[in-house]
Parts: C-alpha cells; structure tokens; sequence
C-alpha cells in the first residue's frame, strides 16, 4: 500500500479549532483547567490548542510537557532510554482538571503510562484525554474524550504524524508496513482458475 495522506495542513487547523471549541463547552471553569502534552507531539499540540482557546474566549491556559518514558509498559526495559526530557509541569496538579493530549491514540498503553506519571505527581480531579488520531486496537479501557479523527486501521498500518514544530510540516499519512516480499508470497499462492494451485 503506497503512502497515502489523511489530513493535510488545513484539516488539522480545522480538526484542533474543533477540539478546542469542546473543551472550552466541556469545562466551564476554566481557571483550574491544565493542558499536557505528551512528548513529543502532543506538547506542540497542547500549546496550539492553548492559543485557540485563548483566541476564541481570551483565557490564558498553562499548558504543561509530560515525559512518559520511565513509565511505559510497551517497550522493553533493556530498550528504555535512562536520558529524562526536560518537562514543564505545573508545581501543584491538585484539584486541576487535566487534559492530557497525544497525537495518536493506539492501545492505551502510552495513556496509561501518562497517567501514572501525573499520579506520580499531585492528585488532580479529573483527567481527560484528546488526541489527533484514534486508530484503534484498544488494549486497555480507555477512550478519548475528544478525537479529532477516528481511522480504522490494521495493525500491520502505520499512522505517521508530522507537526512543523518537530518535522517542519503539517500532516497525517498512512502506510502499509507489510514487507514486499510477503505480498509477492501471497500473490504466489493463490490458486489459478479451475482450483489449480
């Protein structure tokens, strides 16, 4: 499967415009509200919908950047990097409303490891989850409660975002990541007219 391009620049402005509006619906006390991003994509994203939402009702939101390496359960310890990010986390998360934010939703697994991390840190009174992209294949219990797109995909699919921030463009593509060689064995095999093999 080629490469093929699901948002463009303008999608994803639209897309984050939309997310910002619900929060802002979703949360009218808005002074006790923290937006979190995710390293590394979800932190350029929090800080957009930080400036939307300040354009839209002209409230300032702080908007932290949460490291989640020590706490991921999907990657094997002897692959886990010991170098910490510098984070950006407000002194006391007690009693805030925390909208945690990632660009693509998968199995959960990054979530929850988010969540451990802000545990780890200040009892807050809710956390709710956005993400640019829900591809699904949840392995966990946990939902956006704002997505800007939902893509069903395989998992053999690999849904690459790239924000100008860190990759100097905006976009969302999809790739079939199934090697050549195993489709051209797939085609091989299949039986000719009348059953032949």
């Amino acid at each position: 499967m080629p490469r093929k391009i699901l948002m463009t620049e303008a999608d994803i402005r639209r897309t984050l415009a939309r997310i910002a509006h619900e929060i802002i619906e979703h949360n009218k006390a808005s002074d006790q509200l923290l937006l979190i991003g995710v390293m590394t994509r979800g932190v350029p994203l929090a800080h957009r919908l930080a400036e939307m939402i300040k354009a839209f009702e002209g409230i300032n939101l702080t908007v932290g950047e949460l490291d989640i390496s020590r706490y991921r359960d999907d990657v094997p310890f002897s692959d886990k990097t010991t170098v910490i990010h510098q984070e950006n986390i407000p002194d006391s998360i007690d009693g805030k409303t925390i909208v945690l934010i990632d660009d693509v939703l998968y199995t959960g697994r990054s979530v929850r490891a988010a969540m451990d991390a802000l545990i780890d840190r200040g009892r807050p009174r809710s956390i709710q989850l956005a993400v640019l992209i829900d591809r699904g294949h949840r392995e966990m219990p946990i939902r956006a409660d704002y997505a800007g797109k939902n893509i069903p995909t395989a998992h053999r699919e690999k849904i690459q975002v790239h924000l100008k921030e860190t990759d100097g463009r905006d976009e969302v593509s999809i790739t079939d990541t199934t090697p050549p060689q195993a489709i051209t064995r797939v085609q091989a095999t299949k039986p000719l007219p009348g059953g032949r093999p």
